[in-house]
């Protein structure tokens, strides 16, 4: 298998900014096929992303939290550490990125700064939900939710504080597993009327629920975009993209799928190290360093400091 930095853009997104990456994510989520939007928890897993082929990242606030930090998804980082660590994930690729921003760090206020602040550090776009501060995962059992009006507020802020109009403003409601189905259409059709640009119901549990969901709020919205969220060891069954694309989602979140892969990954290899007392067992399980060097694109920055401040990479 050849690595997947042969499949990299030659030119690096960190030395070439530019691209409108939220304009660039409308219109693959107005192309008429569902997009896959894998979790990464840093720039080098967003990178592999992009390698591998996906067209957009997305940066989950529990990985994040979890991964960077040691905490648990409860909303311990705050809205400068949560931007920046988004912000060396979105810039580190080409893809449009997707970011977790919680419940907006505080009220509408609050949400106005954190929205420039994500839009300033090249988040295509970000998602806000509908949760009482301390926040819990979607998948857990005692969520609080704040009232819908509350939440319209901060989607109203957003709005306003958007530079780009691009820049894609996701309203989460947690109000499924709180309140019901129904009550959680209710409250998305609030936050649409808000003027947030995607819904995102969490926790479904059942393909009927995405299914039906997605047909009563296109009765009243029939252009609203809607997102889904397949975390593993939920609440929610796992559906494939083409289950997806069958009912008219228009994009699918992984979030955890590629840390959780690593998590096991990382302890097979500490085991192994730890009964043998050296790593020789384990290179096969390695990507080399040419690899990772192809990858980062190592050559163009190493060209910086030679004279040639060129921005394209070495062949």
């Amino acid at each position: 298998m050849d690595p997947v930095s042969d499949r990299l853009p030659n030119i690096s997104p960190l030395l070439n900014p530019g691209v409108d990456k939220p304009a660039r994510l409308r219109r693959l989520l107005n192309s008429g096929q569902p997009l896959a939007l894998p979790g990464a928890f840093n720039a080098i897993s967003a990178q592999i992303i992009e390698a591998v082929g996906f067209d957009a990242v997305y940066v989950s606030g529990a990985g994040l939290n979890n991964g960077v930090a040691g905490y648990p998804d409860i909303g311990m980082l705050g809205l400068e550490e949560m931007a920046q660590l988004a912000g060396f994930i979105a810039r580190a690729t080409h893809l449009p990125a997707i970011a977790d921003a919680d419940t907006g760090f505080g009220e509408a206020a609050q949400t106005f700064r954190a929205t420039q602040s994500y839009e300033r550090q090249g988040l295509a776009g970000f998602h806000l939900e509908d949760q009482v501060f301390p926040k819990r995962c979607g998948h857990l059992e005692g969520k609080t939710l704040i009232p819908a009006e509350a939440m319209a507020e901060k989607i109203r802020a957003a709005v306003a504080a958007r530079l780009n109009p691009d820049f894609l403003i996701i309203a989460r409601t947690d109000a499924r597993a709180v309140e019901g189905l129904e009550a959680a259409l209710a409250r998305a059709q609030t936050y649409l009327a808000a003027g947030a640009d995607m819904i995102f119901p969490e926790a479904l549990t059942t393909p009927g629920e995405f299914e039906t969901f997605a047909q009563g709020l296109r009765a009243r919205y029939p252009a609203a975009l809607l997102l889904a969220n397949m975390t593993e060891f939920g609440k929610t069954p796992l559906l494939t993209l083409s289950d997806f694309a069958a009912i008219g989602y228009n994009a699918v979140l992984y979030p955890m799928t590629a840390f959780r892969v690593m998590m096991r990954a990382v302890e097979d290899a500490m085991r192994q190290l730890r009964r043998d007392g050296g790593q020789a067992g384990l290179l096969s399980r390695m990507t080399d360093r040419k690899a990772l060097y192809a990858l980062l694109r190592y050559p163009a920055y190493d060209a910086l400091g030679h004279g040639d401040a060129t921005t394209r990479d070495a062949p």
